[in-house]
């Protein structure tokens, strides 16, 4: 194992800022590739995002529900990598770790749906109405 580097003189050194900044982006690299459900849930963010810009209503709470679920699936990943880890054998505690991690995602998924719904659907309707009282 290799030592820890020397402390920086300043915690906002911008040094350690990048090397910090390097490690979250490998994180992110290594999630986008080895984890089906985050790619999927990056790409509803980006339709839920766009959707919001093409109905112009604010894409704050979207983008909020959307960072925490991508936040909880990149700790669910790390989660999941240090459960098998320190028990590579089937063990029911790491059963529950990984059932845990796993269930924040579902929690902060189905309340971003939700809030998707309340946030999309009232000027969804207004569109559609105009056109379904205009029909014989």
């Amino acid at each position: 194992m290799k030592p820890a580097p020397a402390p920086s003189a300043s915690a906002l050194s911008w040094r350690r800022w990048w090397r910090s900044a390097g490690f979250a982006w490998a994180g992110l690299r290594r999630t986008w590739s080895t984890q089906p459900n985050f790619r999927i849930e990056v790409w509803l963010g980006v339709v839920a995002s766009g959707l919001c810009l093409a109905l112009r209503v604010s894409p704050a709470p979207v983008l909020l529900c959307c960072g925490l679920v991508l936040g909880l699936e990149l700790v669910n990943t790390a989660a999941e990598a240090l459960t098998d880890l320190i028990s590579p054998e089937w063990h029911p505690q790491a059963k529950i770790a990984k059932d845990a991690a796993a269930g924040a995602v579902l929690v902060a998924s189905i309340v971003s749906v939700l809030v998707g719904l309340a946030v999309l659907l009232p000027p969804l309707a207004a569109l559609i109405r105009p056109a379904l009282s205009s029909q014989p």
